[in-house]
């Protein structure tokens, strides 16, 4: 896996956030696909986390999207590294404190086949 790809998958990842473009952000993952956050553990416990799919990450994301609608992720660095790229920016929601967030993704064919965010 190249550098340039990994790299370009990351800013249209952040593209279709930012714009809150769920079939962009879809398009990036793998049908199978897996997703954890500390977020989604709180908010969903029976999740333990992890969520599989692109149909279980459509119903996350648009959630999230309609409760957050100021909701933007500023880019801090990108580190691409084999199959894996990880992302450090920062979320910024109107109303909330700023939070500093390090995310994983892991590539495979070109396509996202693992995310994984970090952040207290």
């Amino acid at each position: 896996m190249t550098t340039e790809l990994l790299t370009s998958i990351a800013t249209h990842w952040f593209d279709a956030f930012n714009t809150q473009d769920i079939e962009k952000l879809l398009s990036l993952y793998d049908p199978q696909a897996e997703h954890f956050s500390p977020k989604l553990k709180a908010r969903q416990p029976e999740t333990n986390g992890v969520i599989r799919g692109q149909a279980a990450m459509r119903v996350w994301w648009e959630g999230a999207f309609k409760r957050l609608p100021s909701l933007r992720y500023e880019l801090v660095r990108l580190t691409p590294y084999k199959d894996r790229v990880f992302m450090e920016y920062i979320r910024h929601v109107q109303g909330e404190d700023d939070l500093f967030v390090g995310e994983m993704l892991e590539v495979r064919n070109g396509l996202i086949i693992a995310s994984s965010v970090f952040h207290r």
